[in-house]
C-alpha cells in the first residue's frame, strides 16, 4: 500500500506543509480544516454556526474529491476555542450527520490557526 495524496479547488488550500487529505488503503484522513471559503482563502465571518457550517463544508468537498462523503466518516475531533459554544456548534454538526454520526472527540483549545472559533479533522473509509 502506499499513501495518495488528496487535493481540490472545492476546499481551501493547506496553508502550511501539509495535505489536504490522504489514502491509505481505504482510509483517508482529512487534515483538521478551518473556516476558511475555498477560492478566496479568507476566513468566513460569523458565529459559532456559521463558521462550523463552512468547516464541514469543507470537509465533505474534500471526501468528494477522494471519493467518499460525510456519511462514510468513521471518526472526527472537533477543536473549539470556548467549549460554552458547544451546543450550538453540535446543532450544526447535527445536521451534517444526521444518521448514523460517527464517533467524536470534542475538546477545548487555546488558540487555532488566524483565529478562528472551530476546526474539525476527520478519518472516513473510501
Amino acid at each position: 500500500m502506499s499513501k495518495k495524496i488528496i487535493t481540490t479547488p472545492q476546499a481551501p488550500a493547506a496553508i502550511g506543509p501539509y495535505s489536504q487529505a490522504i489514502r491509505w488503503g481505504e482510509l483517508i484522513f482529512v487534515s483538521g480544516q478551518i473556516p476558511l471559503a475555498p477560492v478566496s482563502g479568507k476566513t468566513i465571518e460569523g458565529g459559532i454556526a456559521a463558521q462550523t457550517e463552512r468547516v464541514l463544508k469543507n470537509l465533505a468537498a474534500i471526501l468528494e474529491a477522494a471519493g467518499s462523503s460525510l456519511g462514510q466518516v468513521l471518526k472526527t475531533t472537533v477543536y473549539l476555542v470556548d467549549i460554552n459554544e458547544f451546543a450550538v456548534m453540535n446543532e450544526v454538526y447535527a445536521r451534517f450527520f444526521a444518521e448514523n454520526p460517527p464517533a467524536r472527540a470534542t475538546v477545548q483549545v487555546a488558540r487555532p490557526p488566524r483565529d478562528v472559533r472551530v476546526e474539525i479533522e476527520v478519518v472516513a473509509e473510501g
